[in-house]
């Protein structure tokens, strides 16, 4: 419900003062789980990308935007699931909750990189997009943004108007039907993820760099989600027993 009052007061502001150009929006399935998959430039991604698609998109945020007083209100108002990038019990309920989003049919847009670059390179991809991917069975729509590092420069507080934005959105990739349920093969979650990285990098034009965007102590190199015990199923291929996952940095 809050969702939609904000996107509604926010989206005729945001089109007045800036210049959005989207393409590609065919590609989004119009229902049914999914993934959009985007490089991350600035905070204010997660205002564009919203707008950008009709659908509701709830995303894996990192936790720290519900730490701060300046995020943490939009982020909690639209609904959106805080991550622990550390990994341990907090990583897991927030995996879990998005493929419960994913199961219900639901859209989930998730930044590979893990946070927003120093600079304004495509950086190397965390494989939790592709392990969410493959347990839901749902397709990975990626996703590049233009536009919104020359709007809000790293620690700008205040967006700059009459700026362009390009979203483009790229064809869904089926990683399920390529890959199987190949879950335990880090191989497999780093060509998957690469791959998802190269269409990214293909609809933003950036330069790609193979090394992290952050590799500080408290963020885990990749968030998996393993599932564990024959309890543990997908029923129909949508459904998560919750209570036997659990997550650990790779």
């Amino acid at each position: 419900m809050l969702y939609g009052v904000i996107k509604a007061i926010l989206s005729p502001v945001l089109r007045v003062m800036f210049r959005i150009r989207v393409t590609g929006l065919e590609n989004l399935p119009p229902a049914g789980g999914v993934l959009i998959a985007a490089n991350h430039q600035a905070f204010c991604d997660s205002l564009f990308l919203p707008l950008s698609v009709p659908r509701r998109v709830t995303f894996v945020a990192k936790a720290e935007y519900f730490q701060s007083w300046k995020t943490r209100w939009f982020f909690r108002a639209v609904g959106q699931i805080p991550m622990e990038r550390s990994g341990g019990s907090a990583s897991q309920k927030a995996l879990g909750e998005a493929l419960e989003v994913l199961a219900a049919g639901g859209c989930i847009g998730i930044y590979p990189e893990g946070t927003r670059p120093p600079d304004e390179r495509l950086h190397r991809g965390r494989t939790g997009v592709a392990r969410l991917a493959l347990i839901a069975s749902c397709p990975v729509v990626p996703c590049g943004i233009k536009g919104t590092r020359a709007i809000q420069p790293i620690g700008a507080r205040v967006l700059r108007p009459f700026k362009p934005v390009d979203i483009a959105f790229g064809t869904a990739i089926d990683l399920s039907a390529r890959y199987g349920d190949r879950l335990e093969d880090p191989l497999v979650l780093r060509q998957a993820t690469d791959e998802i990285m190269w269409e990214i990098r293909q609809l933003s034009g950036q330069q790609y760099v193979d090394k992290y965007a952050s590799r500080s102590a408290r963020t885990a190199d990749d968030v998996q989600l393993t599932v564990v015990g024959s309890g543990s199923q997908w029923a129909n291929g949508n459904a998560l027993d919750r209570s036997s996952a659990r997550s650990q940095p790779a």
